[in-house]
């Protein structure tokens, strides 16, 4: 629960930032008020939104390291949340299909079936141990 919300405020951080960053004007686009730009009725003041937007890409820049750090604590501490795991492992277990043993009544894969070539049934294969190293 706790990591789930981490990680929306940390999407919401991210994306602020990149918004705000995209937002502010270079150092360069002060030399165009001086002539002209208007920038002493701006709702920020005469020194504009400068100062304001740097101050608030700091704050989130600040909140976004922090949030980090406390999600990489909760991943490398999964037994801190409840015992539970942050990513939920389902396990599931199927029967695999039974693989077809060659019999005497079936006839081996490389015997055609219904060729006149040999006439007698294919001889029956006989299992045999296959060798270990574990000594019985």
């Amino acid at each position: 629960m706790l990591y789930n919300v981490l990680l929306i405020i940390q999407i919401i951080v991210a994306l602020s930032i990149i918004g705000l960053v995209l937002i502010q004007h270079g150092k360069g686009a002060d030399a165009g008020a001086a002539f002209g730009g208007g920038a002493s009725g701006t709702v920020f003041g005469s020194k504009g939104s400068g100062s304001f937007l740097t101050r608030l890409t700091g704050i989130l820049a600040a909140v976004f390291f922090a949030n980090s750090l406390m999600l990489a604590w909760l991943v490398a501490h999964p037994d801190s949340n409840g015992g539970k795991s942050i990513i939920p492992t389902a396990i599931t277990t199927t029967d695999a299909p039974a693989t077809p043993s060659l019999t005497a009544d079936a006839p081996a894969a490389d015997v055609p079936t219904g060729s006149s070539v040999g006439a007698e049934a294919p001889a029956a294969v006989e299992e045999k141990e296959a060798p270990s190293d574990i000594p019985k």
